[in-house]
Protein backbone atom coordinates (compact mmCIF):
# COMPACT_ATOMS: atom_id res chain seq x y z
CA UNK A 1 0.00 0.00 0.00
CA UNK A 2 0.98 3.63 -0.52
CA UNK A 3 -0.13 6.79 0.42
CA UNK A 4 -2.40 8.84 -1.80
CA UNK A 5 -1.11 12.46 -2.36
CA UNK A 6 -2.87 15.03 -0.92
CA UNK A 7 -3.42 18.48 -0.03
CA UNK A 8 -5.49 20.90 2.85
CA UNK A 9 -6.45 24.06 4.22
CA UNK A 10 -8.16 25.36 7.13
CA UNK A 11 -11.00 27.09 7.99
CA UNK A 12 -12.64 28.94 10.86
CA UNK A 13 -14.79 25.53 11.51
CA UNK A 14 -13.54 22.86 9.70
CA UNK A 15 -10.24 21.59 7.63
CA UNK A 16 -10.21 20.45 4.50
CA UNK A 17 -8.33 17.46 3.48
CA UNK A 18 -8.30 16.21 -0.16
CA UNK A 19 -7.00 12.84 -1.52
CA UNK A 20 -6.12 13.24 -4.87
CA UNK A 21 -6.96 10.11 -6.58
CA UNK A 22 -8.59 9.31 -9.53
CA UNK A 23 -11.28 6.75 -10.15
CA UNK A 24 -11.33 5.33 -6.54
CA UNK A 25 -13.13 2.64 -5.67
CA UNK A 26 -13.53 0.80 -2.09
CA UNK A 27 -13.37 4.45 -0.22
CA UNK A 28 -13.14 3.93 3.30
CA UNK A 29 -13.04 6.61 5.81
CA UNK A 30 -12.76 6.48 9.79
CA UNK A 31 -13.08 9.70 11.86
CA UNK A 32 -12.00 9.45 14.84
CA UNK A 33 -11.65 12.37 17.89
CA UNK A 34 -7.98 13.05 16.77
CA UNK A 35 -7.32 10.69 13.45
CA UNK A 36 -7.65 10.64 10.21
CA UNK A 37 -8.22 6.59 8.92
CA UNK A 38 -8.21 6.95 4.38
CA UNK A 39 -8.05 3.46 2.36
CA UNK A 40 -9.25 3.22 -1.07
CA UNK A 41 -8.01 1.56 -4.63
CA UNK A 42 -7.98 3.61 -7.47
CA UNK A 43 -5.77 5.17 -10.79
CA UNK A 44 -5.03 3.67 -13.43
CA UNK A 45 -3.19 0.96 -12.00
CA UNK A 46 -5.37 0.45 -9.38
CA UNK A 47 -2.93 1.02 -6.43
CA UNK A 48 -4.16 0.36 -3.05
CA UNK A 49 -3.70 3.71 -0.74
CA UNK A 50 -3.56 4.16 3.03
CA UNK A 51 -3.22 7.10 4.81
CA UNK A 52 -3.12 7.41 8.44
CA UNK A 53 -2.87 10.99 10.25
CA UNK A 54 -2.67 11.76 14.05
CA UNK A 55 -4.29 15.44 13.46
CA UNK A 56 -3.09 18.61 15.04
CA UNK A 57 -6.40 19.29 17.05
CA UNK A 58 -9.14 17.41 18.27
CA UNK A 59 -12.46 16.96 15.30
CA UNK A 60 -16.24 15.90 15.55
CA UNK A 61 -16.37 12.30 14.27
CA UNK A 62 -19.89 12.72 13.80
CA UNK A 63 -19.89 15.98 11.96
CA UNK A 64 -17.12 15.38 9.85
CA UNK A 65 -18.17 14.20 6.01
CA UNK A 66 -16.47 12.76 2.78
CA UNK A 67 -17.20 13.51 -0.97
CA UNK A 68 -16.36 11.17 -3.72
CA UNK A 69 -15.87 12.57 -7.23
CA UNK A 70 -13.92 11.10 -10.51
CA UNK A 71 -10.74 12.54 -9.59
CA UNK A 72 -10.66 13.00 -5.93
CA UNK A 73 -12.28 12.61 -2.03
CA UNK A 74 -12.80 15.61 -0.48
CA UNK A 75 -13.22 15.27 3.29
CA UNK A 76 -14.47 17.85 5.55
CA UNK A 77 -13.38 17.49 9.29
CA UNK A 78 -15.34 19.42 11.89
CA UNK A 79 -13.35 20.81 14.56
CA UNK A 80 -14.35 20.93 17.85
CA UNK A 81 -13.53 24.35 18.84
CA UNK A 82 -14.16 26.05 15.70
CA UNK A 83 -11.96 29.25 16.04
CA UNK A 84 -8.91 28.10 16.55
CA UNK A 85 -6.37 28.08 13.22
CA UNK A 86 -4.38 24.70 12.64
CA UNK A 87 -0.90 25.90 11.87
CA UNK A 88 -0.46 22.34 10.47
CA UNK A 89 -2.77 19.28 9.63
CA UNK A 90 -0.65 16.74 11.78
CA UNK A 91 0.22 16.37 15.31
CA UNK A 92 4.01 15.92 14.95
CA UNK A 93 5.92 18.55 12.92
CA UNK A 94 6.98 16.01 10.65
CA UNK A 95 7.03 16.73 6.62
CA UNK A 96 5.26 14.18 4.60
CA UNK A 97 6.45 14.20 0.89
CA UNK A 98 2.28 13.17 -0.09
CA UNK A 99 0.85 16.28 1.47
CA UNK A 100 0.92 20.07 0.62
CA UNK A 101 -1.11 22.56 1.40
CA UNK A 102 -3.89 23.92 -1.14
CA UNK A 103 -2.68 27.32 -1.47
CA UNK A 104 -5.66 27.69 -4.23
CA UNK A 105 -8.25 27.35 -1.23
CA UNK A 106 -6.40 28.41 1.60
CA UNK A 107 -7.95 31.84 3.42
CA UNK A 108 -6.44 33.39 6.29
CA UNK A 109 -9.20 34.02 7.87
CA UNK A 110 -7.77 34.88 11.65
CA UNK A 111 -8.64 38.92 10.20
CA UNK A 112 -11.73 38.30 8.38
CA UNK A 113 -13.69 41.52 8.75
CA UNK A 114 -14.11 42.83 5.43
CA UNK A 115 -15.11 39.13 4.89
CA UNK A 116 -18.58 40.60 2.47
CA UNK A 117 -15.59 42.53 -0.12
CA UNK A 118 -14.67 41.26 -3.21
CA UNK A 119 -10.86 41.20 -4.08
CA UNK A 120 -11.99 44.12 -6.48
CA UNK A 121 -13.16 45.96 -3.54
CA UNK A 122 -10.51 45.64 -1.55
CA UNK A 123 -8.18 46.42 -3.94
CA UNK A 124 -10.22 50.00 -4.80
CA UNK A 125 -10.24 50.91 -0.92
CA UNK A 126 -6.36 50.41 -0.83
CA UNK A 127 -5.71 52.61 -3.28
CA UNK A 128 -8.43 55.63 -2.77
CA UNK A 129 -6.58 55.53 1.20
CA UNK A 130 -3.41 55.81 -0.28
CA UNK A 131 -3.94 59.64 -0.79
CA UNK A 132 -2.66 61.69 -3.61
CA UNK A 133 -3.57 64.96 -2.86
CA UNK A 134 -0.13 66.33 -3.04
CA UNK A 135 0.49 64.79 -6.24
CA UNK A 136 2.65 67.61 -8.47
CA UNK A 137 0.72 69.43 -11.58
CA UNK A 138 1.03 67.68 -14.91
CA UNK A 139 0.67 70.07 -17.33
CA UNK A 140 1.70 69.29 -20.70
CA UNK A 141 2.26 65.68 -19.74
CA UNK A 142 -0.15 64.15 -22.38
CA UNK A 143 1.10 66.54 -25.36
CA UNK A 144 4.53 64.55 -24.20
CA UNK A 145 3.44 61.21 -23.93
CA UNK A 146 1.64 61.42 -27.27
CA UNK A 147 4.86 62.67 -29.34
CA UNK A 148 6.70 60.06 -27.35
CA UNK A 149 3.83 57.30 -29.04
CA UNK A 150 3.90 58.14 -32.27
CA UNK A 151 7.60 58.99 -32.58
CA UNK A 152 7.95 54.80 -31.14
CA UNK A 153 5.58 54.06 -33.43
CA UNK A 154 7.90 55.24 -36.27
CA UNK A 155 10.60 53.37 -35.23
CA UNK A 156 8.82 49.98 -34.23
CA UNK A 157 7.79 50.44 -38.50
CA UNK A 158 10.99 51.27 -39.63
CA UNK A 159 12.55 47.97 -37.57
CA UNK A 160 9.87 46.06 -38.63
CA UNK A 161 10.63 46.63 -42.50
CA UNK A 162 14.37 45.42 -41.61
CA UNK A 163 13.76 42.40 -39.70
CA UNK A 164 14.52 39.57 -42.52
CA UNK A 165 11.94 36.93 -42.84
CA UNK A 166 13.01 32.85 -42.13
CA UNK A 167 11.30 31.22 -45.11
Amino acid sequence: MQPASAKWYDRRDSVFIEFCVEDSKDVRIKFDKSKIDFRCVGGTDNAKHLNELDLFDAIDPNESKHKRTDRSVLCCLRKTEAGKSWPRLTKDKAKFNWLGVDFNNWKDWADDSDEDLSSFDKFSDMMNNMGGDDLPELDGVDEKCQTLSSGAEEVLTTATRQVPTVG
